[in-house]
């Protein structure tokens, strides 16, 4: 894309709302626009990698087995009123009447619909294990909306939900989720530590929030520093193997990381020598729940067995916020310049800055490594304005960009052109075919 032909509104100065960083940078980078308090439009910039993210998402959810759909954003209240939280939800749920009077309701999730559907059409244990997600956008009327989309009312999240015959089935699902999830986050430049906490109004004895470490965070956390050492890398899971997928889940969360709703103080210092204790804020981007038969007693799904008899199938959901971990890397992956993209989610994989727009050699090596990065499937953002060179750096700072690569006519006398890395803000001379090749062999892997 060049920027001379993209809707790229940014600014100058921090709008006076705007009080952490992500929302700051978010606006800044032009990003989104405030609609309505906690309801933002997504701009250009912003929805290339709220896209990125939804594509990871999709990508992990598939690989672990799991089968997309998607359901509406409108539910009618009589599903709520079979499973009994129609009432107790709470006034973050807001509550509608159709043109006939029907009470209808804007999702905040999706237990009610999705065992709705599945008693419709599953009666046998034989069409088990089954898991289904989607990806969809949510409303939660949140009393005082704040931190941009990290605490907005209108949010993208993806929500599976998984049947299965009985409490082991169920449960290896659990695992699988969680191990779908820890792929997800680290492909996305994330370390999301799995933390038991609380099921809330989506109810569950077994739970693990996943939260990111940042100053931000709503969460006050507890936990092992070991941790923080942990990667998932590339290793192979199978996920159908209950022992494989256990072993993760045994990996990840047999040391000490609590949220504060779950935290015990006697067993963190029990549990872990004082060296590794640490205490931080953390942001919630994902939650899943095993909840057994609790919506499915309620609404009557339930499947034939192998003994012939009929008994509720064990349910458990399983999300990630979408737009919200679009904040949270911002929060854990910035500089005072602006945002530090990782390669799993950038908008644009590399940036090219002319130096000398109108120069002929300048302008030809340009729009050559245009095209050439154009041809290895690459998405690069051209800088072709007629501005100076401090306003071109600026602006591919501010938007965080992994890579850029400046092209001078200096530089081409000599036969090579710049190429920096946001993170490192370290450079090097390469020659522009030496460039292109770096840059493919970086996004290889992603």
């Amino acid at each position: 894309m060049r920027l001379t032909r993209y809707f790229l509104p940014v600014l100058k100065e921090t709008p006076s709302e705007a009080q952490i960083v992500s929302h700051r940078m978010m606006l800044r980078a032009g990003m989104i626009k405030q609609a309505s308090a906690g309801i933002y439009s997504w701009l250009p910039l912003g929805y290339k990698v709220l896209k990125r993210i939804e594509q990871i998402v999709h990508e992990e959810q598939i690989r672990a087995g799991h089968i997309p759909m998607l359901m509406p954003t409108l539910q009618s209240a009589d599903l709520w009123r079979e499973s009994g939280r129609y009432d107790d939800y709470g006034q973050e749920m807001l509550r509608i009447k159709d043109r006939h009077d029907r009470d209808m309701l804007y999702g905040p999730t999706n237990e009610e619909l999705i065992t709705d559907i599945f008693r419709s059409h599953v009666s046998s244990y034989k069409d088990l294990p089954l898991t289904l997600y989607h990806i969809q956008w949510k409303f939660r009327d949140e009393i005082r909306p704040r931190f941009g989309v990290m605490r907005g009312r209108e949010f993208l999240m993806k929500d599976g939900y998984n049947f299965d015959i009985d409490k082991d089935a169920a449960l290896h699902a659990y695992n699988r989720h969680l191990v779908s999830y820890l792929r997800s986050y680290e492909r996305m430049g994330l370390q999301a530590i799995p933390m038991r906490a609380d099921g809330g109004p989506i109810g569950g004895d077994y739970t693990h929030e996943f939260l990111v470490l940042a100053e931000t965070g709503e969460s006050e956390v507890f936990y092992d520093s070991e941790i923080t050492d942990l990667k998932f890398g590339d290793r192979a899971v199978d996920y159908d193997s209950v022992p494989e997928c256990q072993a993760v889940l045994e990996e990840f969360t047999s040391r000490y990381a609590r949220t504060d709703e779950t935290h015990d103080e006697a067993a963190f210092h029990a549990q872990v020598p004082e060296a590794r204790r640490r205490t931080a804020r953390g942001i919630e981007v994902g939650q899943i729940f095993y909840f057994g038969t609790k919506y499915s007693e309620a609404m009557g799904a339930n499947v034939v067995g192998p003994d012939g008899s009929r008994s509720p199938v064990h349910m458990g959901s399983h999300g990630i916020g979408v737009s919200r971990l679009l904040g949270a890397i911002i929060e854990a992956s910035h500089d005072d310049r602006g945002i530090i993209w990782p390669e799993g989610v950038t908008p644009f994989h590399c940036g090219i800055v002319n130096l000398k727009q109108g120069d002929v050699a300048a302008d030809a090596a340009c729009d050559g490594l245009y095209k050439a990065l154009t041809a290895k499937g690459l998405e690069p953002l051209y800088d072709d304005r007629a501005e100076r060179a401090g306003a071109k750096f600026a602006t591919m700072d501010l938007i965080g960009l992994p890579w850029r690569i400046t092209v001078g006519p200096r530089g081409l006398e000599k036969g090579v052109v710049e190429l920096t890395s946001r993170r490192s803000g370290e450079s090097e001379e390469l020659s522009p075919e030496a460039a292109l090749d770096r840059i493919a062999q970086i996004y290889a892997g992603h």
